[in-house]
Formats: C-alpha cells, structure tokens, sequence
C-alpha cells in the first residue's frame, strides 16, 4: 500500500470511530437537550464536525509528520473495514443532501410554474400559488423565495398575512433552510438512530418559537395576536393526518415545527419564556470552545505524538 492510500486508510478509520464515539454520546444524552435552536444544531451536527475535524486538524498532521514515507504496509482487515465504513457514511451523506436539495428544488419548480407573482414581503419574491392546502412557505437558500397559496391569502386578514410574512423572513434571516440541509446531509451515524430524529424534531420546533420571537420582536400586542390567530387558522384548515417533518428538506413552513400551542401561548402571554436560556447556552457553548482550543494550542504537539503512537498501536494489534 503507498503512503498516501494507507494515510487514506487511516483518516477513513480514524473517521468512523471518532463519529461513533461522538454518536453514542449524542444518544446517551436522551432527552437532557438544551432548548436554544443554536444549541440543538450543534449537538446535531457535533458527530460529524468532530469526527471531520479530528481527521483534518490531528491525524492528518500526525500522519505527515511521524508516518515514514519509505515503508509500505500492507491492507489489514479491521482498518480496512473502518475506512469502507467511513467512505459509506460520507457517500450515503452527500447522496442525502443532494437527494433533499433536489426534492425541494423540484418542488420549488411545481410550485412556481403557474405562480403569480405579488408584493408581499421586502428582500424576497413572493408567489401566489393555486393549491388545495394551505400554505406559506420559505423555499430556497442564496435565492429564496416565498409561497403562498391563495386559499391561505383568502382565509388570513392583511394583519395576520404581514406577521406570517414576518415570520418566514425571521427564518432567512437565520438562514434555517441552510441549516436544514447541514443536518440532513451530515456525515454521521448518528442519521439511522432515533436520537438524531429527536434533535431535529426539537430543533424545528426551536426554530419555529425564535423565528416568532424574532417576527414580534418591537411589535405591538395586536401584531403578536395576528401572528397567534395565522397560526391557529392555518393549523385548523391544515388535514389531521398532515405529518410534521424536520429537516427532511431545506424548506421552511409557518406551522412545520408543529407545537401550535406552546407557540401561540407565548404570543399571547407575551411572556419572556425562555429567551435568557437561549442568550446562556451560546455564551457557555463559547466557553468551552476558548477553553478547549487553549487546550488543544497547549499540547497540540503532544497529542500529534500520541495519535501516532495510538494508530500504530492499533495497526499492529488488530487483525
């Protein structure tokens, strides 16, 4: 084997072992989640930043510098295995996201072919569409575009359709469509596991409550109270059986998170929620990157030896 194919070989092993660590303890969180929509995007996507950083920023080094250039081994089953695995679990991520990519282009193409165009929000298009279901919906990420239907103009008042508006234009701003289509296209093997539907079903419905806070935000009660009665007319005219999804798609809908309830609760109580927690979480998810990052500058050489020593280990002890 040369040495950048068994270099290969390693990054690929060394890959799929990181992610499974990371995956497993993901799953072993259980439901002590946090509830910022920030927060659950990096527990969700922390297998595959983890696993693809270790390789990038440890082995890789680690492997340039200590692996001799002018010795040659051999294929060996268990590494082998691994890396196949990990090229697997990257194949099987990149063909989710295009697939998800597709999907919501082509359903982006339907909608839009007999689309009307009208004035209905700053900054992005917007479309009027004929559809038995109602809907509004922000599709697309460098060029997004807004659908509605015009069952759902009929059914809403002009103050219920400016706040539904508002709130679909929270989600571009937070470019949530792109963070759909990270989760879904996330190399881990974390995507097969109930854990992983769990993040991004609390996710989507974080996403929903900040993307409401973010539309009210400096409004008046009575803006809070239309966006509130949007979402209650358009849960009701939506079919019972209508499934929530999470990011299956880069596409964001005004009730796609579900939780109507808890969402019009807070407009109308115009309580503070949890909005301090929210502020918390990314100060602490800072602090613990400065304190690893200076720990990492601190004995990065170390640990470049270590890696090196702990993967020859591992070659020559495993089958």
């Amino acid at each position: 084997m040369t040495y950048l194919a068994h270099g290969a070989t390693l990054a690929l092993a060394w890959f799929v072992a990181v992610n499974a660590a990371a995956c497993a303890a993901v799953a072993l969180a259980g439901r002590r989640l946090p509830r910022a929509a920030s927060s659950l995007l990096l527990v969700r996507l922390l297998p595959a930043s983890l696993s693809l950083a270790f390789v990038a920023a440890i082995f890789v080094p680690s492997y340039w510098r200590f692996e001799p250039r002018d010795f040659v081994e051999g294929f060996d089953l268990t590494m082998t295995t691994l890396a196949a695995a990990g090229g697997a679990v990257i194949a099987a991520a990149i063909g989710r996201a295009v697939a998800a990519w597709a999907r919501a282009a082509r359903r982006a193409a339907e909608w839009t072919r007999t689309a009307e165009p009208i004035a209905l929000a700053a900054h992005v298009r917007a479309f009027r569409i004929e559809a038995p279901q109602p809907l509004m919906a922000l599709v697309g990420i460098l060029r997004p575009r807004l659908i509605v239907t015009r069952g759902l103009l009929d059914a809403l008042t002009a103050e219920e359709i400016a706040a539904s508006a508002a709130h679909e234009l929270a989600h571009n701003q937070a470019w949530d469509n792109l963070k759909r289509l990270m989760m879904r296209g996330a190399p881990d093997l974390l995507h097969w596991t109930a854990a992983a539907r769990r993040v991004e079903r609390r996710w989507a419905a974080a996403a929903e409550h900040e993307a409401d806070r973010a539309a009210s935000a400096a409004r008046t009660r009575a803006w809070r109270l239309a966006l509130a009665s949007a979402l209650v007319k358009v849960a009701r005219l939506m079919p019972a059986a209508t499934p929530q999804t999470a990011a299956t798609e880069p596409i964001s809908t005004l009730v796609g998170g579900g939780e109507i309830v808890s969402r019009v609760q807070r407009l109308i109580d115009e309580s503070p929620d949890d909005r301090g927690v929210a502020r918390r979480l990314p100060a602490s998810w800072t602090a613990i990157a400065i304190a690893a990052a200076a720990a990492l500058a601190a004995g990065y050489q170390p640990l470049l030896e270590a890696v090196h020593r702990l993967t020859e280990l591992l070659v020559h002890r495993l089958p």
